[in-house]
């Protein structure tokens, strides 16, 4: 049946739906596009080229007639030593180790409150795959273009800073838009921010992160939420919004992305995550494989949470179990990426890492693993215990179920 609206008619419908503009999937694909393109060659922190994508996210700002709000005009500049071990240790204190120059790019919506929403996502990537982190075989020299990491947070991020200073309303809190660098080397950009903010983060209401929001499973359409126990009103707002997606939680601040820098200023975060996938730190993470139409849906989640959010005043934080503290110590690897959506028994394998035990022992994406050796397996948390527990050198076998059948297989670590 065919239903005949008038203008007046749609517009109160919409508004009624919680948004009040259209997320654009021309921007997202304008954007994402340029961000990772082969022209920017992987948009490796500190190179020239990410200083283009910096460029160019500072213009649309620009254009938005945000208020430059760096420490040099849109950039907030900064440097650290590179560090060996990506989302591990902290910067070097070694004098010998490469100084790393880079900025963020951070534009304020000025809406006259005394408190402030952060929606930030970092636009660094790999590069060339010359810097650790790529899970190609044979990364050097292979242009990295992280559509999805995280060229498609970034146009996230700059498509709400399109909409909230565009729709001729006057929010009851301020919006700082923040594009990071050298999250890739360690949370660099946020980190040095956070030790310096242009902002007084007392005032912060909250914190979103568009970190992988680009590869929503159509089949499944789940949107991993971290972070919603760093406030006591997340898990409540988020389950009464109405959305096409399944809404998975988690609870912990602490994550491997920039809401953690803010989360450790005692500041509320959430982190929206659309899942690994095979192609996660690899030259095949391109422009083609982005699903547009999916983002556009989370994102109007995101719009949906965000003007939620503005009723309220400003939120308390919750501090949340620790999960850096839940690190085990693992002498081997399977070679395998976790689908950190599946919540069933066992561990689904999303992709295999070519070469490791797990494509040697014939695992394939798609098999979810219920137990190593003698040791079964419910969750991931418990895959990792049981994992720490295997020595290089060791051999077992593992059972997968495939296709719903039982397989059990054989590998060496």
């Amino acid at each position: 049946m065919r239903f005949i609206y008038s203008i007046p008619v749609l517009l109160f419908l919409f508004i009624q739906n919680g948004i009040t503009q259209v997320v654009s999937t021309d921007n997202l694909k304008k954007d994402i596009t340029y961000l990772a393109s082969d022209q920017l060659n992987g948009r490796g922190t500190g190179t020239e080229d990410e200083k283009k994508a910096a460029d160019y996210i500072a213009k649309s700002f620009k254009d938005l007639s945000l208020i430059p709000y760096g420490s040099n005009t849109y950039f907030f500049d900064f440097s650290f030593r590179l560090k060996n071990n990506p989302h591990g240790d902290e910067e070097t204190k070694d004098t010998t180790a490469k100084i790393t120059e880079s900025k963020n790019v951070v534009g304020f919506l000025d809406n006259g409150s005394n408190h402030t929403i952060i929606v930030g996502a970092h636009y660094d990537h790999l590069g060339l795959g010359e810097i650790s982190g790529s899970l190609e075989s044979d990364s050097k020299g292979k242009i990295h273009n992280g559509a999805d990491d995280n060229a498609s947070g970034t146009a996230g991020m700059m498509e709400l800073a399109r909409i909230y200073s565009q729709n001729k309303v006057k929010e009851p809190y301020n919006f700082l838009f923040m594009a990071f660098s050298g999250e890739e080397l360690g949370l660099f950009g946020s980190k040095k921010y956070c030790e310096n903010p242009t902002i007084d983060l007392k005032n912060i209401h909250f914190m979103i992160n568009f970190d992988m929001i680009g590869r929503l499973n159509e089949a499944e359409k789940k949107l991993m939420v971290y972070g919603v126990g760093t406030s006591p009103v997340f898990v409540n707002l988020l389950n009464s919004l109405k959305t096409p997606l399944v809404i998975k939680m988690d609870s912990a601040g602490i994550g491997p992305s920039d809401q953690t820098s803010f989360y450790l200023k005692d500041i509320p975060v959430l982190h929206f995550f659309t899942g690994q996938h095979s192609d996660y730190h690899k030259p095949s993470d391109d422009v083609e494989k982005i699903n547009f139409e999916g983002e556009k849906v989370v994102l109007e989640f995101s719009l949906q949470v965000i003007d939620e959010l503005l009723k309220l005043p400003k939120l308390a934080f919750l501090k949340t179990r620790n999960s850096e503290e839940e690190k085990i110590s693992f002498k081997v690897t399977l070679g395998i990426m976790p689908d950190y959506m599946y919540d069933g028994m066992g561990v689904r394998v999303d992709g295999v890492s070519k070469g490791k035990p797990a494509e040697k022992a014939g695992i394939m994406s798609g098999d979810v693993i219920t137990q190593l050796g003698d040791f079964k397996i419910t969750d991931m948390k418990e895959y990792m215990k049981i994992l720490g527990k295997f020595n290089k050198g060791d051999s077992t076998s593992v059972t997968v179920t495939r296709n719903g059948q039982l397989t059990i297989l054989f590998l060496a670590f």
